[in-house]
């Protein structure tokens, strides 16, 4: 199967040199743009992450103590989830599938919002959320709110669904676990007319992979360097989740059309 690729901006915030690139650009800071990824064909409506919450406090609380006011999370109002997806014809209802890479707020956000779709994540990354008590990286409620925990195991649980580290969501939509920035990332392949996309957090701009410049916040190099290799190799198009370029790159956003 064939699929149209989108990617929709849902917030943006800036971020220090080192975050992005390991161990240098220490006196610059990045803009980044927070994405969710539209994959439609064949009665797919697949979407990427569900972008940030409606409440954009606990990122920003957490956010400012860790680097200061410059980095807070912001957004347009026609950057919240639904008149963003509204935006390019998509309602709630309509999508089929969901697929989260890492979690954290800015992804698992609106989770509850789409009450039709198979909600799709690493069961790495399952297990590990569910098995860790204490970790550097990863605040527990800053990666999903309680709400949406609740949800998840509760009245969604019949339509999650835990990925294998190489599994197919559809036929011409893959996943394969990338860890790398976190245990719960993975990189979703697209097949597309226009050739294979692919879309990860992993890598957060396009210089991470294709010059090779390891990604700053990571919690493996090796997990990042492989993930960038197999890019690479794999991807006609990349999206990088955070890169405002794919947007200088593919006018509104069109990776790859239906």
């Amino acid at each position: 199967l064939m699929f149209g690729v989108r990617s929709v901006k849902v917030g943006e915030v800036e971020v220090p040199g080192p975050e992005l690139f390991w161990m240098s650009a220490w006196d610059v800071w990045y803009p980044l743009f927070f994405q969710v990824v539209l994959i439609q064909g064949q009665g797919v409506t697949a979407l990427v992450n569900t972008g940030p919450p409606s409440d954009l406090n606990p990122i920003n609380v957490l956010w400012r103590q860790q680097l200061g006011s410059r980095a807070e999370l912001r957004r347009a109002p026609e950057e919240e989830i639904v008149p963003a997806l509204s935006a390019v014809g998509v309602r709630p209802e309509d999508v089929t599938h969901i697929i989260l890479t890492p979690f954290q707020l800015y992804t698992t956000g609106n989770v509850p919002l789409f009450p039709n779709a198979e909600i799709c994540v690493s069961k790495k990354g399952w297990i590990h959320y569910h098995t860790t008590h204490d970790h550097p990286h990863d605040a527990r409620w800053n990666s999903i709110a309680k709400h949406v925990l609740v949800h998840l195991v509760t009245d969604a649980w019949p339509r999650v669904r835990l990925l294998e580290d190489e599994d197919v969501v559809v036929p011409g939509l893959r996943t394969w676990w990338v860890g790398g920035h976190h245990r719960a990332s993975i990189a979703v392949e697209v097949e597309s007319v226009d050739g294979p996309v692919v879309i990860s957090d992993s890598f957060f701009y396009y210089e991470n992979v294709e010059e090779n410049r390891v990604l700053g916040i990571n919690e493996n190099m090796y997990e990042v360097l492989a993930a960038y290799d197999r890019a690479r190799k794999t991807a006609v198009h990349l999206v990088p989740l955070y890169d405002p370029k794919v947007f200088e790159r593919y006018p509104d956003g069109v990776v790859a059309k239906q």
